[in-house]
């Protein structure tokens, strides 16, 4: 790319240890503002699952000096939307505003990571609220699939859970649990502020110097390293559940995304599915298969399935490459599942050729490209990635693209698409097999 995403960047960080990182996008009259914090579902444990989004959830009640009514006013008023997320690595919260409501957001955030109010009310009435959620995500086949298989895929690691966490945990853990948590990791030193938009550098800086810079920089222990023993066969989940559709998961143990592999894996992605970007926020947590690639001809051309699609996902330790597929009625999981396996096969014997591996270039480099455009988009890359690994590591990522060869797709497909590295999960509709 010509373009890199670091262009005109300001990074500083601040005697606490806040990050702080300004970009300059003159296109619109709009400022985004981010601030993320390095803790996710990877950083609880049996007990404390689900916390970090139940905190994330409290965090939208109010502060000490600002209502749960007047966060969503005051948004309103600047004309900006606001949202957040937990996910396996990281937590973060933004809002996108007109630029001279610049300050707005940073008071907001300096609140919300220093002085969220925790009312015993609150936190029963929004236990049930995540609760719901829960339940809700239950009575979707598809998702407790991929709970399932996430779950027996990987063993030890703290991605093995889902980010809202199990039910006996959440119906469990007290509002002090969520204090605690809360305390410990929403610090400056475990924290990123991301700016961009229709700012001037200096005046960003300081701002956030004005509203941040008082906050005691508090001390996260580094987690305890943790490695998943070596897969040594094929892994398999059955799920019977009442209804008439059927669904398919496959995931593999894929590589984290500073490792060598991610590259090449991302365009081995590409020639089966076709190319998508690497931003969670706009681009989702997985995508349907292009209608030129391999995989939809397999099976959706063949009439075996009516949805297929797949996700290789950037994260900071190793975690899963997986394909989801909906079943047409009638249709055995087996066949579905061997037409899937043919076309993993077809790449890693016979690898990519020239024009399919500068097809997958093309799409994978213009998604990137496409999902950096907007200041939101820009913001929450710059953030998102600074979380999970480094700047330097995103910016040199289409060089990374550019300069994979085929011969490395398909020794990457060869050592990570291989059967002993899979878990297989169907569900089963109407009971059994």
């Amino acid at each position: 790319m010509s373009v890199s995403i670091l262009d005109g960047l300001h990074r500083t960080v601040l005697d606490n240890g806040l990050e702080v990182l300004v970009k300059p996008v003159r296109t619109a009259p709009l400022v985004s503002v981010w601030c993320w914090y390095h803790v996710g579902s990877k950083d609880e444990g049996p007990g404390t699952t689900g916390i970090s989004h139940f905190v994330e959830h409290m965090n939208f009640k109010g502060t000490e000096e600002i209502s749960r009514e007047d966060l969503k006013v005051w948004i309103e008023r600047a004309g900006g939307t606001w949202n957040g997320y937990t996910w396996i690595d990281q937590t973060t919260y933004f809002e996108t505003l007109a630029a001279d409501s610049l300050d707005l957001a940073l008071h907001i955030e300096a609140e919300r990571m220093n002085a969220c109010v925790y009312d015993q009310d609150e936190f029963d009435s929004e236990r049930t609220v995540v609760l719901a959620e829960m339940h809700g995500n239950r009575n979707n086949p598809q998702y407790e699939l991929d709970i399932d298989v996430t779950a027996a895929a990987l063993r030890m690691h703290g991605y093995r859970w889902p980010t809202i966490g199990w039910q006996s945990d959440v119906e469990t853990m007290t509002r002090q649990d969520l204090v605690d948590h809360y305390q410990r990791y929403y610090v400056p030193s475990n924290a990123t502020v991301v700016i961009v938009g229709d700012v001037e550098v200096g005046e960003a800086a300081a701002a956030v110097e004005r509203r941040f810079g008082a906050i005691p920089s508090g001390e996260v222990a580094a987690a305890r390293a943790v490695s998943e023993p070596t897969q040594n066969g094929e892994r398999r989940v059955v799920l019977d559940r009442p209804g008439s559709t059927g669904y398919l998961e496959v995931a593999y143990r894929a590589p984290e995304f500073t490792s060598a592999d991610f590259a090449p894996l991302l365009l081995a992605d590409a020639a089966l599915a076709g190319g998508k970007g690497v931003n969670l926020w706009s681009g989702g947590f997985g995508r349907s298969a292009r209608t030129t690639s391999p995989l939809y001809d397999a099976l959706i051309e063949s009439e075996l399935v009516v949805s297929v699609g797949s996700a290789l996902l950037p994260t900071e330790e190793p975690y899963l490459y997986s394909f989801s597929a909906t079943l047409r009625d009638g249709v055995d999981h087996r066949r579905a599942e061997e037409a899937l396996f043919r076309s993993v096969s077809d790449l890693t014997v016979e690898g990519v050729d020239d024009h399919g591996l500068a097809k997958a270039k093309n799409q994978v480099l213009a998604s990137f490209a496409f999902e950096s455009e907007q200041v939101t988009q820009i913001a929450h890359q710059l953030g998102y990635y600074s979380t999970i690994a480094d700047l330097d590591s995103l910016d040199a990522l289409p060089g990374r693209i550019e300069s994979v060869t085929a011969d490395e797709v398909r020794d990457v497909a060869q050592r990570i698409l291989e059967p002993d590295n899979r878990t297989v999960g169907w569900v089963v509709p109407g009971g059994g097999e």
